[in-house]
């Protein structure tokens, strides 16, 4: 696969016509002609990806670009060591990430987290050029044709800063608007430079593509709207075969700033009063120092398994045992694990936000709710529980959105040919360098 990527002349042919040169067998060629736009033409890439290479999400995208046979590279903002044949890991801490990326982040709870997050507004925009200077030298020294930087904070700001000839493309992750780039007038500055140096934007959700030209980015800018970790794996994450059987309510979200676990355990005693034999599995909270208080102070361990975090596979296992599914989210884009959820057949309840709603209908394939009301939850996951047909009918609408919007292959197809476009058509010669 290597030799013919790099036995592969691209001629200067005319504006709306590509011509290749492929070597066949021995000594013969072959003259392969496309028009410019037929991105159908898989020519093999030369990646850089500015990511948290801990991050599961970030990861399955780029397996993908790996797979494929692309060269990839990847400048990872925390210290990792990926099960993934790259052809180079660079680490390059940014935001303080070498200091508060360690094994006890999942103790912290969200109240901490939501401290360190402020902190991380104030101070991280502080370690960008520096960090910048070191990324620049490895996309220097590797040359890609295209940086990808999954995030704004603080990824695409440090791609931004870094500069280079490459055309940057910049994702979005759900929070990265509403909840960040307001936060300080310095995340607000790089949020702005970032969207006015990227050549291209990918988001989970519509609404960010449209905060995102609120924010800067040129109209004429090509944008992408596809799941943020490439998409479901549908032949990991499917309905079960029977129905799940004993009611039991899953909690897939983990420890985060913006879920709002205290107002989950408080509407757990309240689901309780009505339907006592219902269980509650939490996933990746089981060393969660404010999940095990709430357990306790609210005397519910009997009905709540906390749990570490745990693989797909055992995820979707779980999922397909489950009824009701919970994100009680105040910020989000698309999040993984709900459509993993609906995937599996699990009833979504999930935070009242306007990205949510272009998955969910309320009372058709899902139930919205205040996920500042722990009264408001509880009801819904009792309306949940108690509704076999209202769960049957959303699992029969959300397995045909899954494959229709978030399947996996199809997902990553479009990516590809959305990279290739951005390599195609990119103007670098108007691109920035520098931050001013």
């Amino acid at each position: 696969m290597s030799l013919f990527r790099e036995s592969l002349l691209d001629l200067h042919c005319p504006a709306s016509l590509r011509c290749y040169l492929i070597p066949h067998s021995s000594a013969s060629m072959i003259l392969r002609l496309r028009w410019a736009g037929n991105f159908w033409y898989s020519r093999l890439m030369r990646l850089l990806f500015v990511a948290d290479g801990r991050s599961p999400i970030a990861l399955n995208w780029i397996r993908y670009f790996v797979e494929r046979g692309d060269d990839v590279f990847l400048a990872s903002t925390f210290a990792c060591s990926p099960d993934l044949p790259l052809q180079e890991l660079e680490i390059t801490p940014v935001a303080y990430s070498a200091r508060t990326g360690g094994p006890n982040r999942a103790r912290r709870g969200a109240s901490a987290l939501r401290l360190l997050t402020a902190l991380h507004h104030l101070l991280g925009p502080l370690t960008i050029p520096r960090a910048a200077r070191k990324l620049r030298a490895f996309a220097d020294r590797v040359r890609p044709d295209l940086v990808h930087a999954m995030r704004i904070p603080f990824e695409g700001m440090l791609a931004a800063d870094a500069g280079g000839a490459a055309p940057l493309l910049v994702s979005v992750w759900g929070n990265d608007f509403t909840l960040h780039a307001p936060s300080t007038a310095l995340m607000r500055h790089y949020t702005a430079w970032t969207l006015g140096v990227a050549d291209a934007l990918h988001a989970d959700c519509q609404r960010d593509i449209r905060l995102s030209r609120e924010w800067g980015l040129a109209p004429a800018k090509p944008t992408l709207v596809s799941p943020g970790g490439g998409g479901i794996q549908t032949a990991v994450f499917f309905p079960g075969s029977k129905p799940a059987p004993a009611p039991t309510v899953i909690n897939a979200r983990g420890s985060r700033a913006y879920v709002r676990n205290d107002v989950f355990f408080k509407a757990v005693p309240l689901v309780l009063e009505r339907r006592p034999d219902v269980r509650f599995t939490c996933v990746a909270l089981a060393q969660d120092r404010e999940a095990l208080r709430w357990v306790d102070k609210l005397r519910i361990g009997h009905a709540v398994q906390l749990l570490p975090l745990v693989s797909q596979g055992e995820l979707a296992d779980m999922l397909r045992r489950a009824q009701v599914m919970v994100s009680p989210s105040v910020h989000d884009g698309t999040p993984n694990s709900l459509l993993e959820g609906m995937a599996c057949g699990c009833f979504p309840i999930a935070g009242d936000l306007e990205s949510i709603r272009e998955w969910i209908r309320h009372g058709e394939n899902g139930l919205l709710v205040d996920a500042t009301d722990p009264v408001a939850l509880a009801h819904a996951i009792v309306q949940a529980l108690e509704n076999e047909n209202l769960r049957r009918q959303a699992a029969g609408l959300n397995q045909q959105l899954i494959l229709g919007r978030a399947e996996y292959a199809r997902c990553m197809s479009r990516a590809r040919e959305f990279y290739a476009r951005i390599i195609a058509g990119s103007a670098l010669s108007t691109r920035p360098t520098t931050a001013p």
